[in-house]
């Protein structure tokens, strides 16, 4: 008998975790998720659903008490809460690895202590803090909030000195931390992957490109050196290896003006910069991490086609329900994600556009820009 995973959290990656579990029926008998949102992406696609707050803690109990294994597609789970049903399930990544990687002032301090390079930040307290990190740190400066952020929701960018008391008024009493600005050449990211027995793989490094604060495009391969590939996935490997948590990580970085790498931001879960791996790689991210939740032997990360994932966001000018999306252009790959309503850049889907035999990854840029113009979420 297969066993029976519980993931908190059935948005779009729960959503391609299920249907990637459809294709493991030995490994997985059923899939049940914890969700607020009655029939969320994940339920669409054949998962059992608990309607509950992600942080609902007999929500969390009771899904516990159905699952063998429990793991998660957002951050937002209570990592008490799932320490404490250990003894029902088994959790991955593990409750220890959640709680470090959720509050970022801990994920930085982690890091920063394992030799890690990170962008130089200090916790907030006060507003008087915050202008004396931007004495220190000059203009521009970060200000993120520690917790339950997301697509940018959780930062502020300090330019003026007029902006500190806007920045610290609009987190209205969160927990806080500042970091020094990054002037980056380029954002990019690795997805690695980490099983139980210690097993890591890391996929080919892509490039990331942000509208408004949210991941648009990911450029699989990266177009960086040789020498800038080896130190990010050195880098990922490293991180895998001291943060010892199983499942599938992304892992977002800052190429710097010399050639540096710098970690962002980790995530504890499959990864929207993952997306491409659907049909660019021999081991879909979403297989991977069912994989390494498992003990199973990891797959091939080996890229097989250049691909670019672009995703499909809210339009800015509306909210409510939107007019079917309808691509067929060769090796375009157009994933939906069920949700009814549009909102101003909500994730509403996305698409992989995939290489031809020969093409460069600049002759691929061409034919998607030929394509954005028809990707737009319109009224209905």
């Amino acid at each position: 008998m297969g066993k029976i995973l519980g993931i908190i959290g059935g948005g779009q990656l729960g959503m391609m975790i299920a249907e990637a579990a459809k294709n493991m029926t030995d490994e997985i008998e059923k899939i049940i998720v914890l969700d607020p949102t009655e029939n969320c992406p994940a339920a669409q696609v054949g998962a059992e659903q608990i309607v509950a707050d992600f942080k609902n803690r007999n929500a969390i109990v009771e899904l516990s008490e159905k699952s063998d294994i429990i793991t998660y597609e957002i951050e937002s789970g209570d990592s008490d809460v799932l320490k404490s049903v250990e003894k029902n399930a088994e959790i991955n990544p593990s409750p220890e690895t959640l709680r470090i990687i959720q509050d970022k002032f801990l994920q930085k301090t982690f890091l920063k202590e394992n030799n890690i390079p990170v962008p130089d930040f200090i916790q907030i307290n006060s507003i008087e803090e915050v202008k004396k990190g931007v004495e220190d740190y000059g203009l521009p400066a970060l200000l993120k909030a520690r917790r339950d952020a997301y697509d940018g929701r959780g930062n502020y960018k300090i330019d003026t000195s007029e902006d500190i008391q806007k920045a610290y008024d609009y987190f209205k009493g969160q927990k806080l931390m500042l970091e020094r600005f990054v002037p980056f050449k380029m954002e990019v990211s690795v997805i690695a992957s980490r099983n139980t027995k210690g097993q890591i793989k890391t996929y080919p490094l892509v490039e990331n490109i942000h509208e408004d604060n949210i991941l648009r495009e990911t450029i699989a391969p990266a177009r960086v050196s040789d020498q800038i590939i080896k130190n990010a996935e050195e880098i990922a490997e490293k991180t895998m290896t001291v943060l010892k948590g199983a499942g599938v990580f992304g892992i977002e970085m800052f190429v710097t003006q010399d050639d540096q790498i710098v970690i962002n931001e980790i995530a504890p879960r499959v990864h929207n910069s993952g997306h491409h791996s659907l049909q660019s790689s021999e081991t879909s991210q979403f297989e991977q991490h069912l994989r390494a939740i498992l003990g199973l032997e990891l797959g091939s990360t080996k890229l097989v086609h250049n691909t670019i994932m672009y995703n499909i966001l809210g339009n800015k000018s509306f909210q409510g329900e939107y007019k079917p999306l309808k691509l067929d252009d060769k090796n375009l790959y157009l994933k939906m994600y069920g949700k009814k309503v549009s909102k101003p850049l909500r994730k509403l889907g996305h698409f992989n556009l995939v290489g031809n035999e020969g093409e460069t990854i600049d002759q691929l840029i061409e034919r998607l820009e030929a394509i954005k113009p028809r990707a737009i979420v319109e009224s209905t």
